[in-house]
């Protein structure tokens, strides 16, 4: 029976066998929503319910900083009297009410403030070591944790689709005019033609540096201007069309939060990310690209850049997100389970990288070693030390991201360091090209993607967006869920579906209520570069994937604002089964992780059971142990074979520091 009819035939609410898989008989603890329909726990959904026994017992102090406490009481410096000697930087999140006393805690002199996020209801704080703990226990305090480091992890529209999307009849304006793309990096180098309108007018429609450095428009560093070359570059002016970018008419927001050496802080995001929220009316920001992240420790319940991005998406922001550079390790061996942050944050678009070996056809694509995989294995801890983990199935889709050439900002670091990754055929400042790798480079091509589905149909809530990419990508054969998430982005079947939507959807639209403008649903292949294949059909949902021809038909209820795709999943009894309330009838939920045979999203063979991402604890994969703490190789991949973490670590100070260490940005 084809992919298609078999959609057709299946009824909603289909339950399950029990997921007898390894772990799959372990009770679900902690990371649901208690407030039950039919019996069954809403799975990530938009709150935890604080009635939550195991919940209510959890550690509100990050592991990580929690083990700098103990670090400190074992070297005898925790006492009063040597404050001095242990100050720690932390973000301390809010709940919605503080009491006279916690205020004036805040504002005595042993709390230095750093920064305040007024939409985030956080701020960020040096102070001694020995007072978090009497910080933590104010009723007001939702969590502290570490100011983390934040770093850089680091032919596209032809093998993209977006030059087959511009080719075909109506589409040949969409080009990102009118959107706001905000670039949250090491900043853009003004100069470059890539940026220009025409020849008096800069499409970086604003500059705002996070750093401390001052410096609010350029680009010392060099991989913000190479990433917003990706998404938006004009191809015009005297830059050859093959370089061109996404959304090559598209505004860019610079919000610089890495620094000359390509580093940053939690706190500096944090900065931008508010900045984003006040200003986004202003400049029209739909589309936030973060191609940077920190070690995933904290689970995205808790973890501040996680919380943000969530803020940003109910506020109907898109928010693109690398996945993370660390697929591998230093034997060149798959390693499973880190994520960045927030790219584990569940409301995001995570994006891997695949390589595309210079070709315009995607028949060749594979998934680069270097891409982080999935599950994230970040978690919160109660009071018995206990860990609860998140075991999301990520990255969500994959573009390609190998030896990508794009602007190149003038005399920047990582060029001056490495002169091989110049481009020795352009020696004009202002249209000089670099090349690049990594995920950090794939998710700028997808927040493209992204600005020109919005201009295309400005009315698109983040979750249809992420739904739209997910079912129109292409699974590519032999690679797992944990690996490719959907699948390989479809610009053309992405913006050709997208177009189809009704404008009229909002969060009070009946469930099962007709999603497009059509009762014929588009025919679910596309043919990029001379090569037809189909879309794969489904989307990755949680720690299962959800396939069924109504999820493009019909509205369904996790497609609105202050939703996840994933409250559509129940989980009873160790069964997984669809929620009548948040999904229409005619959905099929996943019970494996599959290994794709690279046509329809549910096809392929098991790898995985999902009752395994149900379980705290280790997980075991194709013979690869998913231990917790595991740190390979940082850094951005600069060539094939070269990585900045592993070849020149010394000079970078890119050094693991225990479980817990500085992760370059994808």
């Amino acid at each position: 029976m084809s992919g298609i009819r078999r959609f057709q035939a299946i009824t909603w609410f289909t339950a399950f066998s029990l997921l007898t898989y390894l772990c799959a008989s372990a009770p679900f603890r902690g990371k649901a929503d208690t407030r039950s329909d039919h019996g069954a726990s809403h799975v990530y959904g938009q709150s935890t319910d604080l009635s939550n026994e195991v919940w209510t017992q959890r550690d509100n102090v990050s592991p990580d900083l929690r083990k700098q406490i103990d670090d400190a009481v074992a070297r005898g410096t925790f006492s009063a009297s040597k404050v001095k000697k242990d100050l720690v930087k932390v973000v301390v999140q809010f709940k919605q009410r503080r009491d006279s006393k916690l205020n004036a805690f805040m504002n005595s002199s042993d709390i230095v403030e750093k920064g305040r996020f007024l939409n985030l209801n956080a701020r960020a704080v040096e102070m001694p070591v020995s007072e978090v703990n009497r910080l933590a226990g104010f009723k007001g305090v939702d969590y502290v944790s570490l100011d983390r480091d934040v770093e850089m992890l680091g032919h596209v529209e032809t093998t993209t689709g977006a030059l087959a999307m511009r080719q075909q009849g109506g589409n040949g304006n969409l080009d990102g005019s009118g959107i706001g793309i905000a670039v949250l990096d090491s900043g853009i180098f003004t100069g470059h033609k890539s940026v220009a309108k025409d020849v008096s007018h800069c499409r970086v429609v604003v500059g705002v540096d996070f750093t401390g450095q001052g410096i609010k428009t350029s680009d010392p560093y060099g991989h913000g201007t190479h990433v917003a070359g990706l998404a938006a570059s004009s191809g015009k002016d005297g830059i050859p069309s093959n370089y061109r970018g996404i959304a090559p008419n598209a505004n860019l927001i610079n919000l610089r939060v890495l620094d000359s050496q390509g580093r940053g802080t939690t706190s500096a995001v944090l900065s931008a990310l508010d900045w984003v929220i006040a200003n986004r009316a202003t400049y029209n920001i739909r589309v936030v690209n973060m191609s940077l992240g920190a070690l995933a420790v904290d689970s995205y319940l808790n973890d501040p850049l996680c919380r943000a991005v969530r803020r940003l998406v109910d506020a109907g922001i898109v928010c693109v997100v690398a996945a993370g550079n660390n697929g591998k390790n230093g034997n060149g061996e798959k390693v499973y389970g880190l994520i960045h942050s927030p790219g584990n944050e569940p409301s995001a678009i995570t994006v891997g990288a695949t390589n595309s070996y210079g070709t315009d056809a995607r028949s060749d694509d594979t998934i680069a070693t270097y891409s982080s995989r999935g599950p994230t294995r970040s978690y919160w801890s109660d009071t018995q030390n206990n860990k609860h983990y998140d075991n999301l199935v990520k990255p969500d889709v994959v573009a390609p991201g190998n030896r990508l050439y794009s602007a190149e900002s003038e005399s920047n670091y990582l060029v001056t360091s490495h002169p091989e990754l110049d481009n020795p055929n352009i020696n004009e400042e202002e249209k000089d090209m670099m090349y690049l790798s990594g995920t950090s480079m794939a998710t700028p091509i997808v927040a493209g993607a992204v600005a020109l589905m919005l201009q295309a149909k400005p009315g698109l809530t983040p979750n249809m967006i992420k739904t739209i990419l997910m079912y129109t990508a292409q699974p590519i054969a032999g690679f797992n869920m944990f690996e490719q998430g959907a699948g390989q982005v479809n610009i053309e079947g992405a913006v050709r579906l997208a177009k189809l939507v009704r404008t009229t959807l909002s969060n009070s639209t009946p469930l099962g209520s007709s999603l497009l403008t059509t009762l014929t649903p588009p025919i679910p292949l596309s043919t990029v570069a001379g090569q037809s294949f189909t879309w794969g059909q489904g989307i990755i949902a949680g720690y299962t994937h959800v396939t069924g021809i109504n999820l493009i038909t019909q509205y369904q209820r996790v497609y609105g604002t202050g939703m996840l795709l994933a409250d559509g999943i129940l989980v009873s009894n160790g069964m997984l089964l669809a929620d009548a309330t948040k999904l229409s009838i005619g959905m099929l939920v996943g019970n494996n992780i599959l290994i794709s045979n690279g046509m329809l999203l549910a096809d392929g063979w098991a790898f995985l059971s999902c009752g395994m991402l149900l379980a705290d604890g280790m997980l075991l994969a194709d013979g690869m142990l998913l231990a917790d703490g595991m740190l390979v190789s940082d850094g951005m991949l600069l060539a094939d074979g070269i990585m900045l973490g592993d070849a020149i670590a010394q000079a970078d100070n890119a050094q693991i520091n225990g479980d817990y260490g500085p992760c370059m940005l994808p």
